[in-house]
């Protein structure tokens, strides 16, 4: 009876392109042994793969799509690589596969199909925010995207501040780079001024800010301009 190959989660860098600096040694071993990827954008892949292993012939390697614009059906045989025997990558634009990401879809089709998942070790700009906020590590929740319309944010905003004030949890939350400034307003005017605010901007980067104040204080510090920069946002109003 073959076997079937590994479903290999490969963690991308998270803007900073030193892939010694961010990327263990064991996951360049891994891409540099498959053939086959699943990816967000196959250009950032092939880049990526580029630095991590310059003299691989990009010829050889084969990518499938997996993005909003990819059909149920379209993905439905990407796994029959691995029914075959072959094993294949899944790759995120940045960071970890399936963590604010579109590939727990294939993840979760893998476990039905009894195809071993290996999730590899890399960088994620939420658990290295959270590291660096001083705030609850022990009980948070990652809240994905806020609304975009004006009375629902302000409705989510005072929704997970106060579920953090009742059950100690730190509320994680992204943004569209270019409606940071907007978020970051929002928070500080919604949010009561004792609650804490981390604002973790270019991770990994030399422009890197990582910054844990209460409201009060943000609203007397010179704000630093986010538009355009990856940023997390952590609240905590009861730690």
């Amino acid at each position: 009876m073959r076997k079937n190959g590994y479903l290999y989660l490969i963690p991308n860098t998270i803007g900073n392109y030193e892939v010694d600096r961010n990327i263990p040694v064991e996951v360049k071993n891994i891409i540099e042994k498959l053939n086959y990827f699943i990816v967000e954008n196959e250009k950032v892949a092939r880049k990526y793969i580029k630095l991590v292993s310059p003299y691989r012939s990009q010829e050889k390697i084969t990518m499938y799509p997996l993005n909003k614009h990819t059909s149920l059906n379209e993905s439905d045989s990407y796994l029959n690589i691995c029914l075959k025997g072959q094993s294949i990558g899944l790759i995120s634009d940045a960071g970890c596969p399936g963590i604010a990401d579109p590939g727990a879809l294939i993840v979760s089709k893998a476990h039905n199909l009894n195809i071993k998942v290996k999730p590899l070790v890399g960088p994620s700009s939420i658990l290295l925010a959270l590291m660096a906020s001083g705030m609850n590590g022990q009980n948070f929740a990652f809240n994905g995207y806020l609304p975009i319309e004006k009375k629902e944010r302000f409705k989510k905003i005072k929704f997970f501040e106060k579920r953090s004030l009742n059950e100690n949890q730190s509320q994680i939350f992204i943004e569209t780079p270019y409606r940071n400034n907007s978020l970051f307003n929002d928070l500080i005017n919604i949010l009561s001024n004792s609650t804490e605010l981390c604002i973790a901007t270019d991770i990994s980067l030399n422009s890197e800010r990582i910054k844990s104040e209460s409201v009060d204080n943000w609203k007397k510090i010179n704000k630093e301009d986010l538009n355009k920069r990856p940023s997390i946002f952590i609240l905590n109003s009861g730690f």
